[in-house]
């Protein structure tokens, strides 16, 4: 099942997408104590929401509604750099690493799908990276790789737009780069995993104004998603909610000779088949 963030009218709510991809199944209505998507997953309600959407007809139509950022309220906000196949090459450095670059972005970072991703007037150089999201469903603390999926809600899909100049800031630091606000993006909708089979077989397809830029698979990876939720487990309690960015292919603008930067006007899709197309348009910063 697709459940979405959105907003219809003058209300803010969540729901579910009905089976025809036409529809939306009002859940906020339904579960007015559960105040949006991120509660849901917090008191383990989204079963009971996926089965109470089974049953139901559509409120209204998708087309009405808004998207906004998928979960609206995650705790913590992981990346994982550098991993899928080729990617250390793009680096002066590429030697690999036995354990995953890890780096945390802030809500405000992201919007979502349809939304615009804002280049600040400080640079020029917003970049995208398709990403696959894998987003908590149950808490859990060192969590074997083997038992990952069962902590897993379902996925959804990230561009971890970077503003590529300010990752230099710092000599060690990539923070500036990865938190100006809306320069990323969740969406359109979580998938449950019952939708979705070996994440190995899935295809993430990144494409500017219609070009192909990014295309791989998570059989590439070097620290496949149930590694990552072992690893991050580890050193944090994963709860429900959290979000994982999960890496992006070669192929982003800061790599093309010579570099290609983002500009107002231009549409980045993500895409996954199975999962959908996060869409968003690039516009500059209104600055008052």
């Amino acid at each position: 099942m697709k459940f979405i963030t959105c907003r219809h009218g003058r209300r803010t709510t969540w729901g579910a997408v009905t089976q025809d991809g036409e529809g939306v199944v009002d859940l906020g209505r339904r579960f007015p104590e559960v105040a949006d998507l991120s509660a849901a997953l917090e008191v383990d309600r989204l079963g009971e929401a996926r089965d109470a959407a089974g049953w139901a007809e559509a409120d209204f139509p998708l087309s009405e509604v808004t998207f906004d950022r998928t979960i609206p309220h995650p705790k913590k906000i992981f990346c994982i750099g550098v991993n899928y196949g080729g990617r250390a090459g793009e680096y002066a450095d590429p030697s690999s690493s036995s354990n995953p670059s890890v780096f945390v972005r802030f809500p405000e970072s992201l919007t979502g799908h349809g939304q615009g991703l804002v280049r600040p007037p400080e640079s020029e150089q917003l970049d995208y990276e398709g990403e696959i999201v894998a987003v908590i469903g149950k808490r859990g603390r060192r969590i074997p790789r083997q038992e990952a999926r069962d902590h897993i809600a379902g996925l959804t899909l990230g561009n971890e737009g970077t503003i590529r100049d300010w990752l230099r800031h710092a000599k060690f630091n990539v923070t500036q780069g990865k938190n100006w606000e809306r320069s990323g993006s969740m969406g359109p909708w979580l998938v449950t995993l019952d939708e979705i089979g070996d994440f190995e077989d899935l295809r993430l397809q990144t494409r500017v104004n219609g070009q192909l830029r990014q295309d791989d698979s998570p059989a590439t990876m070097a620290f496949p998603i149930e590694y990552q939720i072992e690893y991050l487990s580890t050193f944090i309690t994963l709860e429900p909610g959290d979000v994982i960015y999960t890496g992006t292919p070669t192929g982003a603008g800061a790599r093309l000779d010579p570099p290609v930067w983002l500009v107002p006007g231009d549409v980045v899709e993500v895409s996954v088949e199975g999962i959908g197309t996060l869409t968003n348009t690039i516009e500059d910063e209104r600055v008052s």
